[in-house]
């Protein structure tokens, strides 16, 4: 049985509409950094870092398979944004202040994070796999929605979360807000973008 994220926990990646949910404990791998995302060759090798991470885990059963290993589909890159100086507006881009990653499958602990960190270096040098931590997040409670189409137009949706969760009781805690990235925007449209916005909330 092979685990997929758009299938199996559904309820975290592909919520209908705008939702109230309790994000439970996981694990990630995860890169900070500052700075403009677009056409950043640095943004670019961050990310080429924790993907090699994350197929090499992926595909470790062809050697030595992990005790507790299953199959499953790599999850999706996420991206968690705030801004360097706050007294600037969120547009510029420059301003940013990020942490990108992957969540990592439950049989992935620290002794084998080590263990496969250091073969992907041996394999598939990039100078960002020294920048890369191993972390068990837990976000507690959050709204999300689907966004569709460019990520510069997030702001309008971002506004009709805040009002659904002004209209149902609860209220945004913090300005910072994680992406999740369901399309590859290499062979996606940017109208036809998929990605997955979600904020912290406290019940009013």
């Amino acid at each position: 049985m092979k685990i997929d994220y758009k299938k199996d926990y559904k309820e975290l990646y592909l919520p209908k509409g705008i939702s109230i949910i309790s994000i439970p404990k996981m694990k990630f791998i995860v890169i900070e950094g500052e700075g403009d995302p677009n056409n950043n060759k640095e943004f670019q090798d961050m990310m080429s870092a924790l993907y090699s991470f994350s197929y090499t885990v992926k595909m470790s059963y062809k050697k030595n398979k992990p005790e507790g290993y299953y199959d499953y589909t790599v999850f999706p890159l996420e991206g968690v944004w705030d801004l360097i100086d706050k007294t600037k507006p969120s547009t510029d881009k420059c301003n940013f202040k990020f942490r990108i990653m992957i969540r990592q499958p439950e049989f992935l602990n620290e002794e084998l994070y080590n263990k496969f960190l250091l073969e992907v270096k041996n394999k598939k040098p990039n100078k960002y796999l020294d920048k890369i931590m191993y972390e068990e997040t837990e976000e507690g409670l959050c709204c999300q929605t689907i966004h569709i189409g460019s990520y510069d137009d997030e702001p309008k949706t971002f506004g009709e979360m805040e009002e659904h969760c002004k209209a149902n009781g609860y209220e945004r805690i913090s300005k910072i807000h994680r992406e999740i990235y369901l399309s590859d925007p290499r062979k996606t449209a940017n109208y036809k973008l998929k990605t997955l916005l979600r904020f912290k909330v406290n019940k009013r």
